[in-house]
């Protein structure tokens, strides 16, 4: 697999953990979509900065090609894919009254 379907396969991942496996709804909500576009600009500003340096490089057969910031496209898609992940967790676990002692 390539890191775009990768990417991909991991953003169809989590929307699925999150409407159907967990039902937390959070791509439903206004407000992950408002902390979403802040979380992104430091995503896009912390991308930039490790490309543009060449502290990270991408094998240009692995990925679309495409770039933001510097960054190929197909990071977006596993930030989103993580920032989802983790937060639908954090709703599931807190509904079940789970914390930490």
């Amino acid at each position: 697999m390539t890191y775009t379907e990768i990417a991909l396969a991991a953003v169809i991942a989590v929307a699925f953990i999150d409407l159907v496996a967990l039902k937390t709804a959070l791509l439903r909500r206004r407000s992950f979509w408002t902390a979403y576009s802040i979380m992104l600009f430091f995503q896009l500003l912390t991308n930039w900065w490790l490309t543009s340096r060449k502290i990270l490089s991408y094998s240009e057969n692995a990925i679309i090609g495409w770039r933001i910031a510097a960054a190929p496209v197909e990071d977006l898609f596993f930030g989103f894919a993580l920032i989802v992940s983790t937060l639908s967790l954090w709703i599931f676990w807190g509904r079940r009254g789970l914390e930490r002692n």
